[in-house]
């Protein structure tokens, strides 16, 4: 869930906000700024309709979207709420999505301009997101995080050339800001899949589907298939990269210590510091107690 309003006392929300999804079992994480609210958020049935009812009491939160998907066992360890200078961090100040951003497609809008030859289809995530799945003709910023992406417009968009630009991102609170700054910089067709990948997944028929591959998520599933089922991924403790099962093969392929995408990156000394950590996880799994931090997949 995210929203983008004026929330001055974002600051005074974080206790309480804190105390009752700890007192409801929930996990998760809470991003609380001046421009609004994001959170990713996992318990049980009765435990999440209590945090809606719960957010819905305050004005500024009233009638806010959700995207759901379920899950075995819980995928976040922890709950957090952390107060941030932005919700998702673009480092682009002045920017206004709640009210500059780009039209907002369903899932038949979506398919339609996305099969349009002159749209520009633009994937706003980062790259080892795009990599294991995305929309047909989409192409890649090829970024590492979304604080990069201004610098990619400015090197590879040009609103002359660019008059049709679609965006989309997973839960659909990146293309808030990325269309708030492609409209300000002069583009005038700027489009965004209302909801991200996860609501098109939900709506969309099986037929009509035009997305390739799973979506990454940022929790302990690691991915999600087309049906928002718990994906074929597992993640690497030390990149966060998702890892494929051909990934798991190679010699690069340590588990809690690396993985091909960043064997060569990890120095020596915390190479040595993921390896007990690794054997930590071991003793516990041998006790049979879940050691905090290991993605599901990794548990025994």
């Amino acid at each position: 869930l995210y929203r983008f309003f004026n929330f001055p006392d974002y600051r005074a929300f974080r206790e309480p906000l804190l105390n009752f999804c700890i007192e409801q079992g929930l996990r998760g994480t809470f991003l609380l700024a001046g421009e609004g609210i994001n959170g990713t958020i996992a318990g049980t049935r009765a435990a999440i309709d209590g945090l809606r009812q719960f957010l819905q009491s305050h004005d500024l939160l009233a009638g806010m979207e959700y995207k759901e998907s379920s899950a075995a066992e819980l995928p976040f360890h922890r709950m957090k709420v952390k107060l941030k200078k932005e919700i998702v961090t673009l480092g682009v100040c002045d920017l206004d999505p709640e009210q500059g951003g780009g039209i907002r497609l369903d899932a038949a809008g979506w398919n339609a301009i996305i099969s349009d030859p002159d749209t520009l289809v633009i994937d706003t995530r980062n790259q080892y997101e795009f990599e294991i799945g995305t929309f047909k003709n989409a192409v890649s910023p090829n970024t590492d995080t979304f604080r990069e992406f201004p610098a990619y417009v400015k090197q590879h968009l040009d609103p002359q050339r660019h008059r049709k630009i679609a965006m989309f991102c997973t839960g659909g609170i990146r293309c808030e800001k990325a269309s708030a700054l492609l409209l300000k910089q002069g583009f005038e067709q700027v489009y965004q899949l209302q909801g991200g990948i996860l609501r098109y997944l939900e709506e969309v028929s099986e037929a009509d589907n035009l997305w390739q591959g799973e979506c990454f998520v940022f929790d302990g599933r690691v991915a999600v298939d087309e049906k928002l089922a718990q994906g074929s991924y597992e993640q690497c403790f030390a990149c966060r990269r998702p890892v494929s099962a051909a990934d798991v093969q190679s010699d690069k392929f340590r588990q809690g210590v690396s993985c091909p995408a960043c064997f060569d990156d990890v120095s020596e000394e915390r190479r040595s510091r993921l390896e007990e950590r690794q054997k930590q996880v071991r003793i516990a799994e041998a006790r049979g107690d879940q050691h905090i931090g290991v993605p599901m997949k990794h548990q025994s």
